[in-house]
């Protein structure tokens, strides 16, 4: 069953909201950021009104909807959060308090998660300016289905506890995780014993460095943070990149990113994506085979505990930490068995790598029902009651 509900445009439930301050030297102002894709809001750091090159900054209160200019086709919008209230944006940050008789927070938060909202942002965007910055009156044109107060607010409660239920199955599947994570450093502890190794005494930098043809095509391979793998994505042409040459992967290649390996985005190649490219942002290195085994090493480099020992061989928070250079990584010195106890790690690993494989598919599958769930009802059809 679909219900037909009225579209109208933002402008007609929502209003600018210009709470201006100008910054002074010597006063503190908490920051926002607005992630991309729906992800909701977060607290930047703190800065001193001397460090700002904005005359004017605009706080925020809450149940505000907040647009990123220059992020909006990207999903850079969201409602602010209690927990937010009192924080400061500049003006690439355009706000706007909802008119509470007629449109709940909460729907209109959970409608900028939806793949459609961001779709009539990115159409508003393009050709406003030469960054596709979306203006704040193309923004307000933006249309939304508004069902009558009432419906918002019943519709919304039923989103909430399925959220909610899912949230608790994602925490289930986080707890499992860690305990994975938990049993191969434990196993890799035992195994090594007090024995110890410089990363860089285990890895060589060995760099595959093809030249970029304008005629040719490089399918490309990114690297997940957080210990979650490489994933591939679609083929760049020679004519659409600025670089001038990408890295080759090859089988057993140790795979860092310079910019999040500090969050664990670090893995090793099999040899499915061996002949795969990937941006020179990505440093590949070499497993000295009297050292190391690949197939022991790939396993190690996806736990928190490896994450860890990344982490501190760079320097910076957030947006601001530095690259992880290719000496720091390699300097890294961590307990590790030689490589005949290594292969009676990886036989224990083996079940590991299939319970994480299945731990990948059930995260897959959480990820795309909430999503799955927001078009239904935006679309304005009826969802199925939650369990209890």
């Amino acid at each position: 069953m679909s219900t037909h509900w009225p579209t109208v445009k933002l402008g007609e439930v929502v209003t600018p909201a210009k709470r201006v301050e100008t910054p002074k030297p010597g006063t503190s102002y908490r920051q926002i950021g607005v992630r991309l894709w729906g992800e909701g809001t977060y607290e930047r750091e703190t800065m001193d009104g001397s460090q700002t090159k904005y005359s004017q900054l605009f706080r925020v209160e809450t149940g505000d909807l907040i647009v990123n200019k220059i992020w909006a086709r990207n999903g850079s919008i969201a409602v602010v959060p209690e927990s937010l209230a009192g924080c400061f944006g500049s003006g690439e940050f355009p706000m706007f308090a909802p008119r509470r008789d007629r449109l709940a927070p909460d729907w209109i938060h959970w409608l900028t998660k939806t793949p459609e909202f961001w779709a009539q942002c990115d159409e508003k965007s393009r050709g406003t300016s030469g960054k596709n910055r979306i203006k704040p009156e193309q923004f307000l044109s933006v249309e939304i289905p508004l069902p009558s107060l009432v419906e918002q607010q019943r519709i919304v409660a039923r989103i909430d506890e399925l959220a909610a239920q899912l949230q608790e199955a994602q925490d289930l599947r986080k707890r499992a995780q860690e305990e994975v994570g938990a049993f191969v450093v434990s196993v890799h502890t035992h195994l090594a014993g007090e024995r110890t190794r410089r990363l860089g005494e285990m890895l060589r930098l060995d760099e595959d460095s093809v030249p970029i043809s304008p005629a040719g095509s490089y399918p490309q391979v990114g690297v997940k943070g957080f210990g979650g793998g490489l994933f591939t994505k679609g083929p760049v042409e020679g004519t659409a990149t600025t670089y001038r040459a990408f890295n080759r992967l090859y089988e057993g290649a140790l795979i860092l990113s310079q910019v999040k390996g500090w969050e664990g985005a670090v893995a090793v190649c099999p040899r499915e994506l061996a002949g795969w490219f990937a941006s020179p942002e990505y440093r590949t290195f070499r497993c000295i085979s009297t050292e190391v085994r690949p197939g022991y090493l790939s396993v190690l480099v996806s736990t928190e505990w490896f994450w860890r020992r990344l982490a501190s061989a760079t320097r910076g928070v957030g947006a601001r930490r530095e690259r992880t250079r290719p000496e720091q990584f390699l300097g890294i010195e961590l307990p590790m068995p030689d490589t005949e106890q290594q292969k009676r790690g990886e036989k224990l690993f083996a079940e590991v790598n299939v319970l994480k494989r299945l731990q990948a598919e059930t995260a897959a599958e959480l990820d795309s029902i909430l999503p799955a769930i927001l078009t239904k009802v935006f679309a304005g059809e009826r969802i199925v009651e939650p369990k209890t």
